[in-house]
């Protein structure tokens, strides 16, 4: 059975969504807590999620989902950035990730979701000896990927 184009952007928004779900109970129930990037990853995961939801429900599929490729690319993007960056800093302050947050004002409106409460050196572990960034670049990049994989069957004709 093939999946249509519709059902695929629903469960990658879905995927998105489960994501930031497994993130929330890693913070709430086994206390790794989060640095601005890991919310800003969250914030860029739900974004996804919308984008995604709108591609599958309204017009325009096409610009909706070349926007979530875009907003792939930037996790990809801030999660390297943790790794690499963020993660070798005793400090977040004042980073684009933190500052992104603070202008939003999430984090004064839902901080149980988007407050961060460690700093970057703080936020750097391991889960099964991967760092926990990389679970987040690799969604990343699977939901990229499947996102372009739409596009191409969009162009083509392929639905």
């Amino acid at each position: 059975m093939r999946l249509s184009q519709r059902a695929w952007l629903l469960a990658l928004a879905l995927l998105c969504v489960a994501v930031v779900g497994a993130a929330l109970v890693t913070q709430h129930v086994f206390d790794m807590l989060p640095c601005p990037w890991c919310i800003l990853q969250r914030i860029i995961f739900l974004t996804i999620a919308l984008l995604l939801l709108a591609a599958a429900l309204l017009p325009g599929r096409v610009l909706f989902v070349a926007a979530a490729v875009l907003f792939s690319l930037a996790g990809v993007s801030a999660a390297l950035y943790q790794h690499f960056v963020a993660a070798r800093s005793s400090s977040c302050n004042l980073t684009l990730a933190d500052r992104i947050i603070s202008g939003l004002q999430l984090d004064a409106l839902l901080p149980q979701v988007y407050q961060a409460t460690a700093n970057c050196a703080e936020a750097a572990v391991d889960l099964a000896g991967i760092p926990y960034e990389f679970y987040s670049l690799a969604l990343f990049a699977l939901i990229e990927a499947a996102a372009v994989g739409l596009l191409i069957r969009e162009r083509t004709g392929a639905v």
